[in-house]
């Protein structure tokens, strides 16, 4: 890719990035919890203030019932660097047990600048590795691709208007990806081990990650090669993991059991708020958590999620190829959202970016409309966290964007053949149909939400209609991608046919 136009897609990116950190965050003024950056906040609290063997234990100066930190150990040491960077301009803002709820206007400026810097260092050169490996040999087409995986609005709104540091546990994962693609495994067992540890929703993943990397191994041609394959990516894998949790593995007294129990807290519930999965959306209907008890919805959620991602692993174990690995990877993390414990009405940045990778430079108008879906599914979240104008400004950049890149395209590239597309959904009118209705019902459903009070009796029917319709849209979605897998599926199978 041209240096130029790189650099000017990059640095829009990072405006409207800085745009939404001007709006408000989640639990901006509201006691005695506040939200999900205090949570981060306090976690650099912790980090900064404690040995790491301290972190995810409970005592009396590291209370777990107030925001205790809950992801693996990378985010920890994300947090104490950022925590430091905090603590240098503003040591109010990190200080132990006193800082509680600090909120001022500087320490919300250092917080922000944490993560554009994250999302510079770490998303940035992915998503232009991922460009150029799965944008194909044409510049414009990577061009396009970047302008995908940059102007997620749902990445964007999450990350800079509510608060997270997602841009670090995607970035290695989409690494990764590109990683692999070309070959390099070793490279891609590393980053994907990195984002594992970041965030444990990069389980969402792992399915593809171990279908792919397996099957490529199974190809080698004797079976000492395919054992020395697989020996050579667990050691890799087993050595990344243990220098990041070395403090923990040093540490008396079983201290990496307590880090386990924070990551996985089974106990917290089948999902978190309104979410668009299929236990929210059917639980209108089935109450599963008077149904079953805690232990039971745990074995019927992984045996669903399982079942639903593996006939997309199936498939990659027989017949890997770069194409099928980012429909795996979308069916997977599809399969995990909608039919996985504890999941988040956030967790829709898993699929959405295998999604960005397959339709970034393909399907420019089905990939506007799941950046649509995606953002209007955490609806509820943006309003409780005031973002509704930010969305509506991310949203509108990304068509804008998506739709420049593709005049630009047009200019410089001979037109293209759709690559994996088929007669349901492939530049025709029932597709732009489909979309049209899509965005209808999205609007009116908006409207209603934001004007009409809903009745006293049903006080969250509006939360309820737009997960229900956004699951609707999702399951879709995760049924069309199962159609483009079987149209890989066979096409490798032809590919190898002398």
């Amino acid at each position: 890719m041209k240096l130029r136009p790189v650099v000017g897609v990059a640095l829009a990116a990072a405006l409207v990035r800085w745009a939404v950190s001007l709006h408000d965050y989640s639990g901006l003024a509201t006691p005695p919890r506040f939200g999900d950056y205090e949570a981060q906040r306090h976690w650099m609290e912790i980090t900064v203030s404690l040995p790491p063997s301290e972190w995810y234990r409970n005592s009396s100066r590291n209370d777990l019932g107030y925001w205790g930190l809950d992801y693996p150990p990378l985010s920890g040491y994300q947090s104490w660097l950022c925590g430091k960077f905090v603590q240098h301009f503003e040591p109010k803002a990190v200080e132990l047990r006193a800082s509680r709820g600090y909120e001022s206007p500087f320490s919300k400026f250092l917080l922000r600048q944490t993560v554009l810097a994250a999302d510079a260092l770490v998303a940035l050169p992915a998503a232009l590795a991922a460009a150029v490996v799965f944008g194909g040999g044409s510049n414009g087409r990577r061009l396009q691709l970047l302008v995908a995986l940059l102007f997620s609005p749902a990445t964007v709104l999450i990350d800079h208007g509510h608060f997270q540091y997602n841009c670090i546990g995607l970035g290695l994962a989409m690494g990764a990806a590109a990683a692999q693609a070309v070959g390099h495994d070793v490279l891609c067992s590393v980053l994907f081990s990195l984002s594992l540890n970041h965030k444990q929703m990069g389980l969402y993943y792992a399915p593809a990650f171990f279908a792919y990397l397996f099957g490529r191994c199974l190809q080698q041609r004797t079976p000492g090669g395919k054992v020395c394959a697989v020996a050579r990516l667990g050691v890799v894998v087993a050595l990344t993991f243990g220098l990041v949790w070395a403090p923990w593995l040093r540490a008396p007294g079983a201290a990496w059991l307590d880090v386990l129990r924070r990551v996985f807290p089974t106990q917290r519930g089948l999902y978190e708020d309104y979410v668009a999965n299929w236990w929210c959306t059917s639980s209108r209907l089935i109450k599963w958590t008077r149904l079953l008890s805690q232990a039971r919805l745990l074995q019927l959620c992984s045996t669903a999620t399982l079942a639903a991602a593996a006939p997309a692993m199936a498939m990659q174990l027989l017949r890997p190829s770069p194409r099928g690995f980012l429909l795996c990877l979308a069916a997977s993390a599809t399969a995990f959202f909608l039919f996985s414990y504890q999941v988040h009405e956030k967790s829709i940045l898993l699929p959405l970016l295998p999604l960005s990778m397959l339709f970034g430079a393909e399907d420019p108008q089905l990939l506007c409309w799941i950046n649509v879906i995606a953002t209007f599914s955490m609806a509820p979240l943006l309003q409780k966290d005031r973002l509704g104008l930010a969305a509506i400004g991310t949203v509108a950049a990304c068509v804008a964007a998506v739709q420049i890149a593709q005049i630009a395209t047009a200019k410089t590239d001979a037109p293209r053949q759709h690559r994996g597309g088929t007669p349901l959904l492939s530049g025709r009118r029932i597709q732009q149909r489909l979309i049209q209705l899509s965005f209808l019902g999205c609007v009116v459903l908006l409207v209603a939400f934001v004007t009409l009070p809903p009745p006293q009796h049903l006080p969250f029917l509006y939360d309820a209609l737009i997960v229900t319709w956004s699951f609707l849209h999702i399951a879709a979605l995760f049924a069309y991608v199962y159609i483009l897998m079987l149209q890989e599926f066979h096409n490798a199978g032809k590919a190898k046919q002398p």
